[in-house]
Parts: C-alpha cells; sequence; structure tokens
C-alpha cells in the first residue's frame, strides 16, 4: 500500500502539482503583463488628452495670430463691427505687409465716420475681436455736413488698423534679403 501510494504521488500528484506550480507562475506573470498594459493604455490616453487639448490651443492660436494674411476675413469682422455699431466704413487700403523680429505687420488704412459714441463702440468691438487688431494714427475731424438727421455731430475718422500674422520661413528669408 505504501508502494501505491508513492507510486501514485510520483505518478500523478507529482505532475499534477507541478503543472500548478507552473499554471500559478504564468498567472502571475500575466497579471504583470496586463498592469503594463494597463499603466501603458493610461499613458497613451492621456497622451491623447494632451495631444487634443495642443490641437485646441494651436487653433485658437491662429485666430489670434493666423499664418496668413486673411485679408477678406479681417474686412470681413472689421465690416461687421462697423454695421454693429452703426458706423459707417467709406473706405478701406490694404498696406504692405511690415516684417517684424517674430511676426508679420498687415496694415490697412480705414476711413469710417459715425457719431462719437458710434466709433468708440466701434474701436471697443475691435478691441474684443479673437484676433489680434491694434488701431494706430486715429485722425478724427468733423464731417463736412456735420450734423445727422437728429442734430448730432458726423465726425469722419481715418486710422490706420493693424492685424498680425505669424511669421513664415519664406518670410525669414525675405527678411534677411
Amino acid at each position: 500500500m505504501v508502494i501505491e501510494a508513492a507510486l501514485y504521488f510520483i505518478v500523478f500528484y507529482a505532475d499534477i502539482d507541478g503543472q500548478i506550480t507552473v499554471a500559478q507562475g504564468k498567472e502571475q506573470e500575466l497579471r504583470g503583463e496586463l498592469q503594463k498594459a494597463e499603466q501603458a493604455k493610461a499613458e497613451y490616453q492621456k497622451d491623447l488628452e494632451d495631444k487634443t487639448k495642443r490641437q485646441q490651443q494651436e487653433r485658437e492660436q491662429k485666430k489670434v495670430l493666423p499664418d496668413e494674411a486673411e485679408t477678406p476675413a479681417f474686412l470681413a469682422a472689421v465690416q461687421g463691427l462697423a454695421t454693429i455699431s452703426g458706423v459707417t466704413l467709406a473706405s478701406y487700403s490694404p498696406q504692405d505687409e511690415v516684417l517684424d523680429e517674430h511676426f508679420v505687420r498687415v496694415p490697412m488704412a480705414l476711413t469710417l465716420s459715425g457719431r462719437f459714441h458710434q466709433i468708440g463702440r466701434f474701436f471697443y468691438g475691435v478691441g474684443q475681436l479673437d484676433r489680434v487688431i491694434n488701431i494706430e494714427d486715429i485722425q478724427i475731424t468733423m464731417a463736412p455736413k456735420a450734423t445727422g438727421a437728429d442734430g448730432e455731430i458726423i465726425l469722419d475718422v481715418k486710422c490706420m488698423a493693424t492685424a498680425f500674422r505669424a511669421k513664415r520661413a519664406a518670410d525669414a528669408a525675405k527678411g534677411k534679403k
């Protein structure tokens, strides 16, 4: 009986016990790999969120400082503000771009007319736009027909509206020449 028990132990139990030990080792190894995979997944998700945030910031920055002059969009924004504020945009004249160290200035001469408060509202609206636009060299004069239909004074304004755009490699080459 002892011999049968020893044979049973050697043939069946030891073999099965060895398989159980190997399986438990494999289970621990797989759990470690699973944990590493979950960490990698968490890092991937974090990187993906960071990429999405950077892309959103890039889109917002391109609104403020676009790569191109985007003159039609610039004029549409100025005309929309003029309409909302009640100012008449009499003329606009694009000027040559001016290279700066970190950006390019895109100037445009504007001529407006309207009441003082309307002009003030227009300038305030320009300051509230997403895109950076400076209003410089403001010259205010009384219009030849200095009073409107309701007796208020109408002003003529000449100014330089300067938008900005990002500097490109081609612009850097032009600046060096």
